[in-house]
């Protein structure tokens, strides 16, 4: 598995919590790292990505909610959200892109957030 996420839990919501992803096997410090989600029952949601430079993009989805960053050294990129919402409840995935496409070829298992009201 190229990547591994981890994080994922049962929380309560207005809790915050941080889902790590860690590449193995891949080019990851070159590659750039987007976040997904999939909520019960709905398709596959765009959060956030990050280059290899440390630029960021970020939807409106979680109406600022949400952080993504990255630590090459540790080959890992995470995705902080803070005052989660029972709406936030899905399966949150990794994926990296390397050049020259920067298509999303690596993707992970996914990590299952619950998020209790």
């Amino acid at each position: 598995v190229p990547l591994v996420e981890s994080g994922g839990g049962l929380v309560q919501a207005g809790e915050s919590l941080t889902l790590s992803c860690e590449g193995r096997g891949i080019p990851f410090s070159i590659s750039a790292v987007g976040w997904h989600r999939q909520r019960p029952g709905e398709g596959r949601e765009f959060i956030a990505s990050i280059s290899s430079e440390g630029a960021t993009y970020t939807e409106n989805l979680m109406e600022g909610r949400s952080t993504i960053s990255r630590d090459n050294e540790k080959a890992t990129a995470y995705l902080t959200i803070t005052n989660l919402k029972h709406e936030d409840t899905a399966v949150y995935y990794c994926a990296a892109a390397k050049p020259p496409k920067f298509e999303y070829e690596y993707w992970g298992q996914g990590t299952q957030v619950t998020v209790s009201s």
